[in-house]
């Protein structure tokens, strides 16, 4: 059975960091592209970051210099360490594994920035 469970969301003052963490099981872990994915209230999903099998990484433009994934293949968790919070980042984070038709979510953790 897979599973991917996201953490570390909260409460946090805009200028504030969160580390989210998504722990996955039930899937080679190495071998799947991994990406954070947020959707806001009354807006459409979007992709935050991803990072490739081989650790490569792309960013929205909207998070780019401020939010930072990273994988530890060991523990078979991927992080996303957001630094500069801005209200416009609150929303529901999820994780998401793919690799090729595989395809799976984590529930997601509400991030709440505040003025």
């Amino acid at each position: 059975q897979v599973q991917l469970v996201e953490s570390g969301g909260g409460l946090v003052q805009a200028g504030g960091s969160l580390r989210l963490s998504c722990s996955a099981s039930g899937i080679r872990f190495s071998n799947y592209y991994m990406g954070w994915y947020r959707q806001a209230p009354g807006k459409q999903r979007e992709q935050v970051a991803l990072i490739t099998s081989g650790g490569s990484t792309n960013y929205a433009d909207s998070v780019k210099g401020r939010f930072t994934i990273s994988r530890d293949n060991a523990k078979n968790t991927v992080y996303l360490q957001m630094n500069s919070l801005k209200p416009e980042d609150t929303a529901v984070y999820y994780c998401r594994g793919t690799r090729w038709s595989y395809d799976y979510w984590g529930q997601g953790t509400q991030v709440t920035v505040s003025s």
